[in-house]
């Protein structure tokens, strides 16, 4: 583990923190993207769409903001490549990093986007297998601070 008595709930907590922001951060461009096409007819149908997704996934992300208060977690550095999403967080004291390479995440975040747009659970999909890789999410620290 990432840092010393940190549970998989917790480092769950930061993936999902980080996905939702990538997921927010989507939305709120795609929605710009159709308020300024000038294609459709009837964009603000569109964009409502969008932006209730975008507003659910706030609320999630604010849940979860409030249980990182609970357990002493904070994420202070996030940034985003080719490979994929990293980010630097603490806990409890503990500086840790975690990196979600692109291959892992983009089946989970057209489910969650779809989640968030039906504002129900996302449909089942079938996907083919998975191929295991170092797509997997790993806390890669655990030096405190000072």
């Amino acid at each position: 583990m990432a840092v010393p008595g940190m549970v998989e709930e917790e480092l769950a907590l930061i993936k999902s923190a980080l996905l939702l922001k990538f997921v927010r951060h989507v939305f709120q461009r795609d929605a710009r993207i159709l308020e300024q096409s000038g294609v459709l007819k009837s964009p603000e149908i569109y964009v409502e769409m969008i932006q209730g997704g975008e507003q659910r996934a706030a609320l999630v992300l604010s849940e979860i903001q409030s249980e990182f208060r609970k357990r002493n977690i904070k994420l202070y550095q996030i940034r985003q490549d080719e490979n994929g999403i990293w980010a630097d967080y603490t806990c409890r004291g503990y500086r840790g990093e975690m990196r979600i390479l692109w291959s892992g995440l983009r089946h989970e975040i057209n489910s969650r986007m779809r989640a968030y747009l039906a504002g129900n659970a996302p449909k089942r999909v079938r996907q083919q297998p998975s191929r295991r890789t170092n797509s997997e999410v790993r806390g890669l620290s655990n030096k405190p601070l000072k």
